[in-house]
Formats: C-alpha cells, sequence, structure tokens
C-alpha cells in the first residue's frame, strides 16, 4: 500500500472522533476532520481545503455545488493554495496560473488533537513535486491547518538551498455569502491597489468595497484585518493575517462566471467572494538560504 492511502493514513494519523481519511473512487485521498467546533474537508491534492462550518452554523468556506476532486485539476472554491507565483508566471506564459502547488499531491506529515478541542494537520509539499523546469530551488513548503471555532492556516517556506529565491503566494479563499448584494468589505479603506479590471491602473480605495460588478483588485501594503459584513446571513467573517502584504478581492460576476462553467449555475457567482491574503506584485518575498517566511491566516465568525 501506499504511503498516503486512506488506510496506511488513518493508522499513522487518524485521530478517533476527530480526524479520518477517506479515499476518493479516483483514489484520490480527504482528510475530513469532525470535532465539537466544527466539520472540514481538505484534499491531499493540493493541501486544498473545501469546506469549514462551524458547529450550529452555515458554512463559512464556498465550494461550488459542481465542484469534483479530479486528479491534476484545482477545485472551484474552498482554499486553494496559489505557490510559488501568484496569478501568470513573470516569464513563462506555459507555466500554469497560480503555481503547481494546488494542483500536485502533498503529503500528511502531522496531526495532533489540541487542548481546545481543535485539531491540527500539517501538510508538506515533497520536492519531488516540484517541476524543477518551474521550481529549481531546494525549499520545505508546510500547510498547517487548525480547526477548532476559528479556522487557522499557515502556509510556510522555509529556504534549505545555498542561493536566495523569491516567491509570490496566496491562500486563495472563497467566501460563502448570503448574496453579494448584501455584503460590504471593511479594512482596505485608503489602501492603493491594482485594477486587474481595468488594465492593472493603479487606485486607491475610497470607503468600504461593495460588488456590483466583476470585481479583481490586488491591493499592496496592507497587512490589515479585513472583515465581510453579511447583512443577509447577519453575520461577520473576520480575515486576520500576519506575514501578507498584499490582500486581492475578487468575484467574476455574470460574464465571466458562466465562461468558467463549474460555479453550479447562472448566478452562482451571487453566493461568493474571495478576500485572499497574499504576497504578490511589488509583496513578492525573498528568503535567504537558511530563512523561512509564514503567511498566516485566521478566519473567524461573529454575529451582526
Amino acid at each position: 500500500m501506499s504511503q498516503q492511502d486512506a488506510a496506511t493514513l488513518n493508522q499513522r494519523f487518524g485521530i478517533a472522533g476527530q480526524l479520518e481519511f477517506t479515499q476518493e473512487t479516483n483514489g484520490l485521498v480527504v482528510a475530513r476532520i469532525a470535532n465539537t467546533h466544527a466539520l472540514c474537508a481538505i484534499a491531499l491534492q493540493g493541501a486544498h481545503l473545501m469546506t469549514f462550518q462551524p458547529t450550529h452554523e452555515q458554512p463559512l468556506i464556498w465550494l461550488s455545488p459542481v465542484a469534483r476532486l479530479v486528479p491534476g485539476k484545482s477545485l472551484r472554491g474552498g482554499v486553494p493554495v496559489c505557490w510559488p507565483w501568484f496569478g501568470t508566471h513573470a516569464s513563462e506564459s506555459n507555466f500554469p496560473a497560480h503555481g503547481f502547488a494546488r494542483t500536485v499531491l502533498w503529503q500528511v506529515a502531522e496531526s495532533a488533537a489540541l487542548p481546545d478541542g481543535s485539531t491540527r494537520i500539517t501538510f508538506e509539499l515533497p520536492q519531488s513535486a516540484m517541476p524543477a523546469m518551474q521550481w529549481p530551488h531546494a525549499c520545505r513548503v508546510r500547510n498547517v491547518v487548525t480547526v477548532g471555532k476559528m479556522l487557522g492556516m499557515e502556509l510556510v517556506t522555509e529556504n534549505v538551498g545555498d542561493a536566495a529565491f523569491e516567491i509570490g503566494e496566496a491562500l486563495h479563499t472563497y467566501f460563502a455569502i448570503s448574496d453579494v448584494d448584501k455584503v460590504r468589505i471593511t479594512g482596505l479603506e485608503g489602501a492603493e491597489y491594482l485594477d486587474k479590471v481595468d488594465d492593472w491602473q493603479r487606485k486607491t480605495q475610497a470607503g468600504s468595497i461593495s460588488i456590483a460588478s466583476e470585481v479583481d483588485r490586488l491591493y499592496v501594503n496592507t497587512e490589515t484585518e479585513c472583515v465581510i459584513e453579511d447583512a443577509g446571513l447577519k453575520r461577520r467573517i473576520r480575515i486576520a493575517k500576519r506575514g501578507s502584504r498584499s490582500t486581492v478581492v475578487w468575484n467574476p460576476w455574470i460574464e465571466k462566471s458562466v465562461k468558467m462553467g463549474d460555479f453550479g449555475s447562472d448566478t452562482g457567482y451571487r453566493s461568493m467572494v474571495c478576500v485572499e491574503s497574499a504576497n504578490a506584485a511589488e509583496n513578492v518575498v525573498n528568503i535567504a538560504p537558511g530563512a523561512a517566511h509564514a503567511l498566516h491566516v485566521v478566519y473567524s465568525m461573529e454575529r451582526l
């Protein structure tokens, strides 16, 4: 048996009453967490968090109702891990958008039941899964997920080689909302952003963000907490981050989402918004030999 099949993983890392690994019909494995605080599912492919739902609450993370876990393809929704670049590659247009980390198999490195009832699981990206032509650097990459009353994610890149390298990255988080008309995003007031919808023009955010058309903005030089205020679900989602100097806000709106074909319906875009903690554009990170960088985010919910 493979070291990463469900049976072996359950023997090595399973936690009775909290963490179980299941095998899909196509062979891909999903880590399923069910503790007193929340339900969560994470695919080993991409270390891709698919769902997070606090106990007695609506889901916090949006996953397309037609999303299917397919070998080598990223899921629509959840939290794709964009690494080691964000968006298109700076010089090689044929390299995959947002890097290769979201479509290759990660390994489970650790699991733990924490004293407060939370569950922590650590995924590691094997060096063998990093295409040498795309990424010739020696490094160790981990995605540490903590599932409790809040959802914590930490993307850690450690340079184990003898030369510095540069990374772009993002936790491309899709949030579940009542309706795009009923939400506003705060925390980015006064921040500069690059507007992809308007030919990457640099602009300054005035007031809170409301969405009434396609939005694709890369906010730079900002480390502030963002908040999604959802009047429809009468809740507030807090996105608190460290080690991230960029924030991306994205909603494809109707025409683009229909072309993508995996939003579940022509109105699927109305039930999601992405607020992504990132390091991109002028905020890419240089990591010296022997050094490490961590992008850490905590997602929490409170009632309005």
